[in-house]
C-alpha cells in the first residue's frame, strides 16, 4: 500500500522560510517522479514543483527562484524548501506520486 505523509507546515511571517517533507512508503521511491501541489482556499489545486529520479527539477513560475525541491532516496523523503514566503503562498501543500496523494500540510503566511 502506497502512503505519502507530509509534514513541516505552519504559520510564518512574510519573508520567512519553511521546509516541507514528504515521506513515501509502499513503492520504490528512488525511481519515482515526485511532485508538490498546493490548494488555496476557494481555488483549484495547482502544481508547484517536480523532481525526477535523476534529480531534474521544475517549478511553477510563481515559486521559481524562491522554492527548492529535493529528495533523499536513502530516507524515501522529498523536500520543499520555501524561502521569501508571501501571503499568496498560503495553501494546503500536497505531495504527489502519480495516482497517489498525501493528506496535505497547511502553510499560512501572515503577519
Amino acid at each position: 500500500q502506497v502512503q505519502l505523509v507530509e509534514s513541516g507546515g505552519g504559520l510564518v511571517q512574510p519573508g520567512g522560510s519553511l521546509r516541507l517533507s514528504c515521506t513515501v512508503s509502499g513503492t520504490i521511491f528512488s525511481i519515482s517522479t515526485m511532485n508538490w501541489y498546493r490548494q488555496a482556499p476557494g481555488k483549484q489545486r495547482e502544481w508547484v514543483a517536480q523532481i525526477t529520479p535523476g534529480d531534474t527539477s521544475g517549478y511553477a513560475d510563481s515559486v521559481k527562484d524562491r522554492f527548492t525541491i529535493s529528495r533523499d532516496n536513502a530516507k524515501n523523503t522529498m523536500y520543499l524548501q520555501m524561502n521569501s514566503l508571501k501571503p499568496e503562498d498560503t495553501a494546503v501543500y500536497y505531495c504527489n506520486l502519480p495516482n497517489y496523494w498525501g493528506q496535505g500540510t497547511q502553510v499560512t503566511v501572515s503577519s
